[in-house]
């Protein structure tokens, strides 16, 4: 790779916003993204987080698969069209890029609706977006205070209270969802932060299973069975309680998206 000069640098940013976002993957068709739709996923790379459980690491870093192109992902949206029913940006965390509104305004024009997942890393960002879409998919990682040794970034825990209190107050249709694993986080842990979801106004929260798929931490333990007591003690503060065993947000490989015949990878 080539060294970054200004040049370079304002080069880059005279090209067009398609070829900038940084794409990081493409589900044509999936009824686990948004809850009772069936949506197709477009990922963008980058997040500012180092979770242990975080099952699409490939996507952390703030870069771009080169075999992804936009025009692709249009064409397998078109060629969707009788079947979509919205369309969720993921990651990463999908805030991270500065071209995610006109993402989302080039998906709006296409005549669907748009969900988002963010774990709420950008608030700043996120209040500009939240105006843009139709429902949020907000990942709630721990309480308060073990938010910054989970994520492996001080000021976590603020960032994501100001993001959670602005999902709410947005009015947008949402989920709260909080993925739990004994050696991550404790039963109370994970209550207190249920409790500050149901304090904030959530409408819907969701506990999901640890599940192993793509992710890079080989340290924790494979089984982790969410405990009855755990789910009761979550279930008394919702009227709208969830528990998930599937993984919201899974990225797939390249060439099985392709092989599926959306045709969403531009090998050209």
């Amino acid at each position: 790779m080539g060294s970054v000069t200004p040049s370079t640098i304002l080069a880059r940013e005279l090209l067009p916003w398609q070829q900038r976002i940084l794409l990081g993957g493409f589900t044509p068709c999936t009824t686990i993204d948004w809850p009772g739709r069936c949506a197709a996923t477009i990922f963008l790379s980058g997040c500012p987080w180092r979770c242990p459980y975080c099952h699409n690491p490939r996507l952390q870093q703030r870069q771009r698969d080169g075999l992804l192109a936009w025009d692709s992902i249009v064409a397998a949206l078109q060629a969707g069209r009788d079947t979509l029913e919205g369309v969720v940006f993921s990651g990463g965390e999908p805030t991270a890029d500065s071209q995610l509104a006109a993402a989302i305004g080039a998906v709006k024009a296409l005549g669907f609706p748009v969900g988002l997942h963010t774990s709420g890393a950008y608030p700043e960002r996120l209040a500009k977006i939240l105006p843009l879409v139709d429902w949020v998919g907000f990942d709630l990682k721990a309480d308060y205070a073990s938010y910054d040794a989970l994520t492996g970034a001080r000021g976590s825990a603020a960032r994501v209270t100001q993001s959670a209190r602005q999902i709410i107050a947005s009015g947008v249709a949402h989920e709260f969802r909080l993925t739990w694993h004994h050696e991550v986080l404790s039963e109370d842990a994970a209550v207190l932060a249920a409790h500050f979801a149901q304090h904030l106004g959530a409408r819907r929260f969701v506990l999901q299973e640890y599940r192993t798929e793509g992710v890079a931490d080989s340290q924790l333990a494979e089984h982790a069975p969410l405990p009855a007591r755990l789910v009761a003690r979550v279930r008394q503060l919702f009227a709208d309680c969830e528990v998930r065993g599937e993984i919201c947000g899974l990225v797939g490989e390249l060439d099985k998206l392709d092989s599926e015949g959306a045709n969403p990878v531009d090998k050209g």
